[in-house]
């Protein structure tokens, strides 16, 4: 549908925080299809996402937060694709200001903004993690896709854990598909005990090995 958004939180024992991540949505004020995609959580997710009227897909066995993205994908009605995890939020007029910056270009296919950390209140002992600084780096929350540049470039690669974005960023330039990068903070990015980027850290450096070695052995061929 034309200028629909179509939303995907993967979801995965998320009841603490998921709340707060649709609400944060819903305030936008924008017309938006959100899409849950629950990797079998075994608290109240499920439950509260559905009390919230989103869509709620519930895998039939443990896929990952990357297939939970491309099951959204797949799913999704909207013209405009966007992730966010389930831990974050979606700052005060994001989704208004990234349709904005694809009218003022029609030929866009991406625009990605910027996030934010923020301290989770419930537990400030995290602070110290915490970078004051805007910036780029991650897709969650920052990042609308046309969704058809899924047709060209493919989905997201589902052997990887973390790594994920690296290699669907190498698809998109030998499309010659290109990012528009704008300054906006569109993504606030929860810092608590149980954060999917320190807790996989280690997986993280074995996707970029991975892919490393991937392209040194298709640059010899």
């Amino acid at each position: 549908m034309q200028n629909l958004i179509s939303i995907t939180i993967p979801t995965y024992n998320g009841s603490k925080y998921i709340r707060e991540c649709i609400e944060s949505i819903y305030a936008q004020g924008i017309n938006t299809e959100i899409i849950v995609i629950d990797d079998i959580s075994t608290d109240n997710t499920v439950e509260i996402a559905k009390q919230m009227g989103v869509k709620v897909i519930v895998n039939d066995v443990h896929k990952g937060q990357v297939a939970g993205k491309n099951t959204g994908i797949r799913e999704s009605s909207g013209c405009y694709w966007l992730t966010i995890d389930q831990d974050d939020k979606l700052v005060e007029g994001a989704l208004e200001y990234l349709l904005k910056e694809f009218d003022k270009e029609p030929d866009t296919k991406i625009v990605m903004a910027q996030f934010k950390d923020f301290c989770s209140p419930d537990t400030p002992d995290q602070k110290r993690f915490c970078n004051p600084n805007p910036r780029r780096g991650i897709l969650t929350g920052t990042t609308m896709f046309k969704k058809e540049i899924f047709d060209i470039v493919g989905f997201f690669r589902e052997d990887l854990i973390t790594g994920d974005v690296i290699d669907l960023t190498t698809r998109l330039a030998q499309h010659n598909i290109g990012i528009k990068k704008v300054d906006m903070v569109t993504c606030a990015r929860r810092i608590h005990d149980l954060n999917y980027g320190r807790t996989n850290q280690a997986d993280e450096y074995k996707d970029y090995a991975k892919l490393l070695r991937q392209r040194l052995s298709k640059n010899n061929k």
